[in-house]
């Protein structure tokens, strides 16, 4: 049974900085395509940056670029979101995401094509 635990989330003040995880088991992530999304109170859940199983590949949302940067830890199959220069718009909950089988890491985090396993998320809020 494949799972994803989010952690690392928390109340930080606007240009303060957290790192997410997510801890896979399951699944080896050298397999997988993975991606962090989040959704804000009111809002659609949105794609913030996917990476390919080759670690090739990298797609981030243009409100996180410069900011966040995604990476992965094969050997601990754990997933990071370093996340700086926070902004109160970036309050929301953030979730992981693997996919198998999706031809474009874009595709998946602008579309969510593809995912087959979401984690249960991790609220982050950014306020002072």
């Amino acid at each position: 049974q494949v799972q994803l635990v989010e952690s690392g989330g928390g109340l930080v003040q606007p240009g303060g900085s957290l790192t997410l995880s997510c801890e896979v088991s399951g699944l080896k992530l050298i397999y997988y395509s993975v991606g962090w999304f989040r959704q804000a109170p009111g809002k659609e859940r949105e794609g913030v940056s996917c990476i390919d199983s080759n670690d090739e590949k990298i797609h981030y949302a243009d409100s996180v670029k410069g900011r966040f940067t995604i990476s992965r830890d094969k050997a601990k199959n754990t997933v990071y979101l370093r996340m700086t220069s926070l902004r109160p718009e970036d309050t929301a909950v953030y979730y992981c995401a693997a996919s198998t089988w999706v031809p474009d890491v874009q595709v998946m985090c602008v579309f969510q094509e593809g995912i087959e396993d979401w984690g249960q998320g991790t609220q982050v809020t950014v306020s002072s």
